[in-house]
């Protein structure tokens, strides 16, 4: 095979891996919605919700774990809601947050903790397990 095909393949091949490979974003996780959210508290399902800024490398590394651990079929109730950080201040502040990258986990009406702008795999974990409580 001719070096320039062996190229050209091996690139194609890396475009294809990052597609598929790619995680959710935030835009992946619905906007927050209050009638969501009552619903999900009357039923006592697990709820995380996050304040999420786009530009916020915190709130990315945080979302890697959200997905990892939420891949779990334990986590199929989970109801995610994203409060856009930039452009829901009055939201964010109704649930008493000061800061983008904050998870906060519920088990129906139940808040069962809090952390923010904390990137570290286990408390991210740690927060999202809380919502199964």
């Amino acid at each position: 095979m001719p070096p320039s095909i062996s190229r050209f393949l091996t690139v194609c091949l890396f475009a294809l891996t990052a597609v598929f490979a790619a995680r959710a974003s935030a835009a992946d996780y619905p906007a927050y919605d209050q009638a969501v959210f009552e619903k999900a508290q009357a039923a006592d399902k697990p709820i995380l919700v996050f304040v999420h800024a786009p530009w916020c490398p915190v709130c990315k590394a945080q979302m890697k774990t959200i997905d990892q651990v939420t891949a779990d079929p334990a986590y199929k109730e989970l109801t995610i809601l994203r409060i856009d950080y930039d452009t829901q201040p009055e939201l964010w502040k109704q649930f008493g947050a000061t800061m983008q990258s904050t998870l906060i986990a519920f088990h129906g009406a139940k808040e069962r903790g809090r952390i923010a702008h904390v990137a570290e795999a286990a408390a991210v974990t740690d927060i999202v397990r809380q919502t199964l409580k």
